[in-house]
């Protein structure tokens, strides 16, 4: 319970101007039933929240709240109530920044809207009587606003099926171009954008300290120690009981993870509840049907070392590192090379090439090179490439009598 409450300020820490005046934890009841405590503890609730002059809301850290529920708490305490889904869905909506984020921001609010209408119609019921139908039309005010909001929901399902069918295509150009791309993911905060930034040595990322800070899918180019270029994917980060219908409306973003050669599952291991938030991260994993040589293969990178005095690694295949200082990254890349090799079936061999003809530039354009060995006697040179299938089978056609050394 203390660290479901720490990571609930950490969640309101997250939003700007937002700060938190106190906090309890007090056992609940069913979510769904009409008062969420009992007797007892709503009265000490109650009295504290009235003692606190300041207070302009209260967070209840469960998943969702009843509409009912939020109303009747609302009345009691004269401020807003908050439940885990309004909230998590609040700090998307401050770090949303892509057309498609905020398009998902909008699908993950329709059940919102649909149970603050409820409340709504319900207040006017009571509070005016009279005929319910608008304008003569035969259509209750109720039934106008679903029909609105089903509308809402078919224009934002219909906009980001458009940019899946976009993403897909940009896809296809990177498998054409034979870029191995790697999926880097975690629980949030655990520090995946500032090892793609070591790995990379991008400077425009900007690492920051919070939840959620990335919403959006981003890729970044780097090198392995073959100077093989990969795509590092930069992914959204996963949390406790994040609500389902959040998880729902990102499952389009999700869908890039299905179509990455390797996944890199980074841990925060200083955080105490490290064990669960990994099972968290592999239980939404697993939620995603994922193909099955994606999951055996992951890269398991235990990060932020240095904060730690004494660390034990806990898993056997686990690499520790300090994504911040650098340490332990040289061994992460050959490990991501050594599995990418695997995993998109390319070769290493050395190839004899002729200086005079256009094999060398061709195999800099299509493949890459990692040593080139000119033997000047005989105007030729021996070269060192990692090359793709389908690279290989046009490099065999365009150049028949080429020697070629597995």
């Amino acid at each position: 319970a203390e660290l479901q409450i720490a990571e609930a300020v950490a969640l309101v820490d997250t939003l700007q101007n937002w700060t938190v005046l106190d906090k309890i934890i007090i056992p609940t009841k069913n979510p769904d039933k009409k008062f969420i405590f009992g007797k007892g503890n709503f009265q000490v609730l109650t009295e504290k929240i009235k003692k606190l002059h300041h207070v302009t809301a209260v967070f209840l850290n469960v998943e969702r709240i009843s509409s009912l529920t939020k109303k009747e708490l609302e009345d009691a305490w004269g401020v807003k109530v908050f439940d885990r889904y309004t909230v998590v869905l609040h700090i998307f909506r401050c770090n949303a920044r892509t057309r498609e984020a905020k398009l998902q921001i909008a699908l993950a609010e329709i059940p919102l809207l649909r149970s603050n209408l409820k409340n709504e119609v319900s207040q006017l019921d009571q509070q005016r009587g009279g005929s319910r139908y608008i304008m003569g039309s035969g259509e209750t005010f109720m039934e106008t606003q679903i029909r609105i909001l089903k509308e809402k929901e078919l224009k934002i399902r219909n906009a980001l099926e458009k940019l899946r069918r976009k993403r897909s295509l940009l896809r296809t150009q990177r498998r054409k171009r034979e870029f191995p791309i790697i999926s880097v993911m975690g629980y949030t905060n655990c520090g995946k954008t500032t090892l793609i930034k070591a790995l990379t040595g991008e400077a425009g990322l900007q690492p920051r300290d919070q939840l959620f800070a990335t919403l959006d899918i981003t890729a970044h180019a780097g090198y392995l120690p073959s100077h093989m270029a990969v795509i590092y994917v930069d992914t959204i980060g996963f949390l406790t009981d994040l609500p389902h219908n959040l998880v729902e409306s990102f499952s389009a973003t999700l869908e890039e993870v299905a179509y990455s050669d390797l996944i890199v599952h980074v841990r925060d291991i200083t955080h105490p509840e490290t064990v669960l938030q990994k099972a968290t991260v592999l239980s939404v994993l697993k939620n995603l049907n994922l193909p099955s040589h994606l999951l055996d293969s992951m890269v398991e990178v235990h990060n932020k070392v240095d904060l730690t005095e004494r660390y034990k690694p806990t898993e056997e295949n686990a690499l520790a590192i300090s994504a911040l200082h650098g340490h332990g990254l040289e061994e992460l890349k050959e490990e991501i090379e050594k599995k990418i090799l695997t995993a998109t079936g390319k070769k290493i061999l050395t190839v004899n090439v002729n200086l005079e003809g256009p094999q060398l530039s061709w195999l800099y354009k299509e493949a890459t090179v990692q040593e080139v060995e000119v033997m000047p006697e005989d105007g030729t040179a021996r070269v060192k490439v990692i090359i793709g299938n389908s690279a290989f089978g046009r490099y065999k056609n365009l150049f028949p009598n080429s020697k070629i050394f597995m």
